[in-house]
């Protein structure tokens, strides 16, 4: 959270009015920043992590799922719903929706974007730390190919709607879903490398169609 906080109020605080396209090429670019600064640091060998999470897989009929991927899934559905209730039905939440929305509705109506901004930011260093440390367990250990997962969420959120929640859950579902086909199908075919440029594939082709995504709302500016 401390660390969210420093980052909004150096980086992304003068992006204040800015377009959304210009964040989202900010944090990238910070992200590869934080990245180098990480490997300098501790260095790029994988450092092992053990699972918190009994290894012995739980067999669902004839497939067997590994306990750590369900209670994952367990632990993110509940972050999940307690999310959900915080951008419904508390102040704050609100206030981060009205901001969203327009900034300066939001700046009429009283509500601090600075302070919206850092508290934004903070609980998503925090729920970025929980993913980090879920997925570290499942794959056994740290390395910088964590970091080339964090990409994906970008066609799974666009695909889904930058401002619908539900949206990103399903797009996230959806890029999951063809991936793992692009994976299991196409990469014999093509000799490997399918499942990567598969998300971004689709990204492209369903802007081409939606470009607000497949549940965002279609905003209609009126001169």
């Amino acid at each position: 959270a401390v660390l969210g906080i420093v980052l909004e109020r150096l980086v992304l605080r003068p992006l204040i009015g800015e377009p959304i396209i210009s964040v989202i090429m900010v944090t990238l670019g910070l992200s590869s920043v934080l990245r180098a600064i990480v490997q300098g640091i501790w260095g790029t060998d994988t450092r092992p992590l053990p699972s918190v999470f009994s290894l012995d897989p739980i067999q669902l009929g004839p497939l067997p799922i590994a306990r750590g991927y369900l209670y994952s899934a367990g632990c993110v559905a509940v972050l999940l719903v307690v999310l959900t209730l915080f951008f419904k039905y508390a102040r704050p939440g609100i206030a981060m929706r009205a901001t969203a929305d327009s900034q300066q509705v939001a700046l009429s109506m009283g509500i601090s974007v600075r302070r919206i901004f850092a508290l934004s930011w903070s609980i998503a260093a925090v729920v970025s730390a929980v993913g980090g440390i879920l997925l570290a367990t499942m794959r056994g250990g740290v390395d910088g190919s964590l970091a080339v997962l964090g990409l994906k969420v970008l066609p799974a959120v666009i695909v889904g709607g930058l401002d619908s929640i539900g949206g990103a859950i399903l797009g996230g579902l959806l890029i999951g879903v063809l991936e793992n086909l692009s994976g299991g199908y196409l990469d014999p075919v093509f000799g490997g490398g399918v499942k990567e440029v598969a998300p971004f594939v689709a990204l492209v082709l369903i802007l081409m169609v939606r470009p607000y995504g497949l549940f965002g709302k279609v905003r209609i500016e009126r001169v």
